[in-house]
């Protein structure tokens, strides 16, 4: 699996073009998304406090090629390793007063369960196979293979609302640590 979680020291950094500056200050819509736990989340929903929804383009599998190219778009290699950093680090985000954590991407349900369970996800992965929150927020998004995907960003929600968007999201192997830092200045200002 270490092909999946090693990142070549060469990948390009996404720039930020500007797909997310709108996102800031608003009220996540009405919108039920299945999850890995078999319910569905009604995002617009999640009660009072902090949840963090990172946004991935896809996670590959050991047995599966990754897209021709992955690795010189700017920002789609690392889901692996930023599912494994929110992983290492749930508990510290926590800690930190966020009361949900979640994956999302295009990708269904069931693939997603067997991400969950072979790298031991403590939070459930979001299925949005339909591009239904990108619809509603104005996501942004790309094509690989002539399919088409989510980019990677985060959103910080408090209280129904978007707080906070990381975009673009780089490296994404340290990615938690990123949103960790941010809660915790948050706390000290």
């Amino acid at each position: 699996m270490s092909h999946l979680t090693d990142l070549p020291a060469d990948l390009p950094v996404p720039e930020d073009d500007g797909a997310a500056a709108h996102l800031p200050g608003r009220p996540v819509p009405d919108v039920e998304l299945p999850d890995t736990t078999g319910g569905n989340v009604a995002l617009h929903d999640l009660g009072e406090g902090r949840s963090i929804v990172y946004c991935y383009p896809l996670t590959g599998r050991p047995d599966t090629d990754l897209p021709e190219g992955w690795n010189s778009i700017p920002g789609a290699r690392g889901c692996t390793s930023e599912a494994c950093d929110f992983r290492d680090h749930h508990d510290d985000l926590k800690a930190a007063g966020v009361t949900h954590v979640f994956g999302l991407s295009s990708q269904d349900t069931a693939y997603q369960q067997e991400v969950v369970d072979r790298l031991r996800l403590p939070f459930p992965m979001l299925s949005d196979t339909g591009f239904r929150l990108s619809a509603l927020l104005g996501l942004p998004t790309f094509r690989a293979d002539g399919v088409p995907l989510y980019k990677r960003i985060t959103l910080v929600i408090r209280d129904g609302v978007i707080e906070h968007v990381f975009y673009p999201v780089f490296p994404p192997n340290t990615h938690a640590q990123q949103v960790l830092e941010w809660l915790r200045e948050r706390d000290e200002g």
